[in-house]
């Protein structure tokens, strides 16, 4: 249910954004980053504007005294909308379907990279070379993450593409298949 919330929500201020014309979409994008950043930032705000005892009207004039004027119509709209929609812990699934469609409009990719050690700034670029060469984005926005447990090699996920040659993983297989040899 809730990824049908955030798809209809996120698609249609991603229509709204397509309609005010170019650039608009990426704009929105940037503005939505900074609002989380600031939601995170404040989780007793996040608790007032989920918390049941407040009525409806009483956080829809919260929303609007520091939202309005510092973000663009369109967003305000939204939150506008999801707060007396009730779907306002719905608001990051929303934010992130939004990002995505936009950042697949424009082909942007998302990875993560997982090794073992951290990477040289020399091998983090040969990396999203590599990447931009065989998924066919214009750019890619990486993630690193260190974890000693995979030994070495590298694990890497981009949407729901894993390519995982980590020597963890290599030995794990390797382990199996000399567990299913049978000696006779």
């Amino acid at each position: 249910m809730a990824k049908l919330v955030s798809k209809t929500y996120g698609e249609a201020l991603y229509e709204a954004a397509q309609e005010a014309g170019e650039g608009k979409a990426v704009e929105l994008m940037e503005e939505i980053r900074c609002v989380s950043q600031v939601l995170e930032q404040n989780p007793q705000f996040d608790g007032l504007m989920k918390h049941p005892g407040i009525p409806k009207q009483e956080k829809l004039q919260i929303m609007e005294n520091v939202f309005k004027g510092h973000v663009s119509d369109e967003l305000a709209g939204l939150l506008e909308v999801v707060v007396s929609k009730e779907r306002y812990k719905d608001l990051p699934a929303i934010f992130e379907y939004f990002t995505q469609r936009v950042m697949e409009q424009q082909r942007i990719g998302v990875g993560y990279v997982t090794t073992a050690a951290p990477l040289d700034p020399a091998r983090r670029a040969a990396v999203e070379g590599r990447l931009l060469e065989t998924a066919g984005y214009r750019s890619m926005e990486l993630h690193y993450e260190v974890d000693p447990s995979i030994i070495g090699g590298m694990i890497i996920r981009v949407g729901d593409r894993v390519v995982d040659s980590s020597i963890r993983t290599k030995l794990d297989s390797l382990t199996k298949q000399l567990l299913q040899i049978q000696l006779g």
